[in-house]
Protein backbone atom coordinates (compact mmCIF):
# COMPACT_ATOMS: atom_id res chain seq x y z
CA UNK A 1 0.00 0.00 0.00
CA UNK A 2 1.39 3.52 -1.08
CA UNK A 3 1.86 5.82 1.64
CA UNK A 4 -0.78 8.33 0.71
CA UNK A 5 -3.12 5.61 0.74
CA UNK A 6 -2.27 4.75 4.42
CA UNK A 7 -5.03 4.63 6.85
CA UNK A 8 -2.68 6.84 9.25
CA UNK A 9 0.11 8.99 8.46
CA UNK A 10 3.82 7.62 8.85
CA UNK A 11 4.56 10.36 11.59
CA UNK A 12 1.56 9.23 13.65
CA UNK A 13 2.11 5.41 12.52
CA UNK A 14 5.71 6.19 14.44
CA UNK A 15 4.41 7.59 17.77
CA UNK A 16 1.51 4.40 17.77
CA UNK A 17 4.01 2.01 17.31
CA UNK A 18 6.52 3.64 19.76
CA UNK A 19 4.03 3.64 22.53
CA UNK A 20 0.36 1.54 21.66
CA UNK A 21 0.58 -2.54 20.95
CA UNK A 22 -1.24 -3.22 17.90
CA UNK A 23 -4.07 -5.08 17.51
CA UNK A 24 -3.18 -7.15 14.55
CA UNK A 25 -4.93 -10.88 13.19
CA UNK A 26 -2.78 -13.55 11.55
CA UNK A 27 -3.77 -16.30 8.95
CA UNK A 28 -3.34 -19.60 9.74
CA UNK A 29 -4.35 -21.14 6.29
CA UNK A 30 -4.38 -24.52 5.74
CA UNK A 31 -3.80 -25.67 2.17
CA UNK A 32 -2.67 -28.94 0.17
CA UNK A 33 -2.35 -30.47 3.56
CA UNK A 34 0.48 -27.72 4.81
CA UNK A 35 0.14 -24.66 5.87
CA UNK A 36 0.60 -21.66 3.71
CA UNK A 37 3.33 -19.09 4.72
CA UNK A 38 5.61 -15.98 3.25
CA UNK A 39 8.93 -14.85 3.15
CA UNK A 40 8.76 -11.22 4.96
CA UNK A 41 10.49 -8.58 3.60
CA UNK A 42 10.31 -6.40 5.80
CA UNK A 43 10.57 -6.37 9.74
CA UNK A 44 9.86 -7.54 12.33
CA UNK A 45 10.69 -11.20 11.61
CA UNK A 46 11.81 -10.06 8.52
CA UNK A 47 13.87 -13.31 6.11
CA UNK A 48 11.35 -15.43 7.84
CA UNK A 49 8.44 -17.57 6.86
CA UNK A 50 5.51 -16.16 8.64
CA UNK A 51 1.91 -16.32 8.62
CA UNK A 52 0.19 -13.66 6.35
CA UNK A 53 -1.32 -10.62 8.98
CA UNK A 54 -2.00 -7.48 9.05
CA UNK A 55 -3.48 -4.92 11.36
CA UNK A 56 -7.07 -3.98 12.07
CA UNK A 57 -7.99 -0.76 11.37
CA UNK A 58 -10.38 1.05 13.14
CA UNK A 59 -14.14 0.22 12.64
CA UNK A 60 -12.83 -3.33 11.30
CA UNK A 61 -14.33 -6.44 12.70
CA UNK A 62 -10.81 -9.10 13.77
CA UNK A 63 -12.94 -11.05 10.54
CA UNK A 64 -13.15 -8.45 8.36
CA UNK A 65 -9.46 -7.94 8.72
CA UNK A 66 -8.52 -11.62 7.93
CA UNK A 67 -10.53 -11.33 4.41
CA UNK A 68 -8.79 -7.98 3.63
CA UNK A 69 -5.39 -9.19 4.73
CA UNK A 70 -5.65 -12.50 3.01
CA UNK A 71 -6.93 -9.88 -0.08
CA UNK A 72 -3.89 -8.06 0.06
CA UNK A 73 -1.07 -10.19 1.12
CA UNK A 74 -2.32 -13.74 -1.33
CA UNK A 75 -4.68 -12.15 -3.40
CA UNK A 76 -7.13 -14.66 -2.32
CA UNK A 77 -10.06 -15.13 -0.31
CA UNK A 78 -9.75 -16.76 2.36
CA UNK A 79 -12.90 -19.08 4.46
CA UNK A 80 -12.92 -18.72 8.30
CA UNK A 81 -13.02 -21.99 9.50
CA UNK A 82 -11.96 -21.24 13.79
CA UNK A 83 -10.58 -18.47 16.13
CA UNK A 84 -7.58 -20.25 17.63
CA UNK A 85 -7.19 -17.28 20.24
CA UNK A 86 -5.19 -14.24 20.91
CA UNK A 87 -1.60 -14.00 21.55
CA UNK A 88 1.20 -11.62 22.30
CA UNK A 89 4.24 -10.66 20.10
CA UNK A 90 7.06 -9.02 20.98
CA UNK A 91 9.87 -8.41 18.97
CA UNK A 92 12.78 -6.09 19.17
CA UNK A 93 12.93 -4.30 15.53
CA UNK A 94 10.61 -2.55 13.94
CA UNK A 95 10.71 -1.07 10.22
CA UNK A 96 10.53 2.26 11.52
CA UNK A 97 13.18 4.28 11.68
CA UNK A 98 14.69 5.14 15.44
CA UNK A 99 11.64 3.14 16.83
CA UNK A 100 13.51 0.34 18.30
CA UNK A 101 10.43 -2.66 19.17
CA UNK A 102 7.10 -3.65 17.76
CA UNK A 103 4.51 -5.28 20.36
CA UNK A 104 1.06 -6.99 18.50
CA UNK A 105 -1.78 -8.11 20.06
CA UNK A 106 -2.36 -10.38 17.48
CA UNK A 107 -5.67 -12.74 17.15
CA UNK A 108 -5.18 -16.15 14.70
CA UNK A 109 -7.51 -17.89 12.80
CA UNK A 110 -7.27 -21.30 11.23
CA UNK A 111 -8.47 -20.85 7.66
CA UNK A 112 -8.88 -22.63 4.17
CA UNK A 113 -8.36 -20.80 0.72
CA UNK A 114 -12.08 -20.33 -0.80
CA UNK A 115 -10.80 -21.62 -4.33
CA UNK A 116 -9.02 -25.48 -4.89
CA UNK A 117 -7.05 -24.10 -7.29
CA UNK A 118 -5.31 -20.24 -6.10
CA UNK A 119 -3.46 -17.87 -8.19
CA UNK A 120 -1.79 -16.13 -5.23
CA UNK A 121 -0.44 -13.04 -6.40
CA UNK A 122 1.02 -11.86 -2.68
CA UNK A 123 2.41 -8.40 -1.83
CA UNK A 124 5.81 -6.22 -1.24
CA UNK A 125 5.63 -7.64 2.17
CA UNK A 126 6.70 -11.15 0.98
CA UNK A 127 9.33 -12.49 -1.30
CA UNK A 128 7.52 -15.55 -1.54
CA UNK A 129 4.32 -17.37 -0.86
CA UNK A 130 4.80 -21.67 0.01
CA UNK A 131 3.17 -24.47 1.41
CA UNK A 132 4.83 -26.26 4.21
CA UNK A 133 4.21 -29.70 5.02
CA UNK A 134 4.73 -31.91 8.27
CA UNK A 135 7.00 -32.36 9.78
CA UNK A 136 7.40 -28.79 10.57
CA UNK A 137 10.73 -27.24 12.03
CA UNK A 138 13.01 -24.31 12.29
CA UNK A 139 10.14 -22.25 12.07
CA UNK A 140 10.08 -18.24 13.81
CA UNK A 141 8.99 -19.12 17.27
CA UNK A 142 5.34 -17.10 17.04
CA UNK A 143 4.33 -19.93 13.57
CA UNK A 144 6.11 -22.62 15.56
CA UNK A 145 2.71 -21.55 18.41
CA UNK A 146 0.23 -21.49 16.02
CA UNK A 147 0.89 -24.71 14.37
CA UNK A 148 0.89 -26.44 18.10
CA UNK A 149 -2.59 -25.04 18.46
CA UNK A 150 -3.63 -26.61 14.99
Amino acid sequence: MPAEEKPIPPSEWQVIVENVPLVSVDIVVKYDGGILLGKRENEPAKGEWFVPGGTVLKNEARTEAVHRVADEELGESVVIDECLGTYEHFYDTSEIDDVESKHYVATAYRCHLEHNEPDFSGDDQHSSLDVFYPPFNDFHPYVERYIDDL
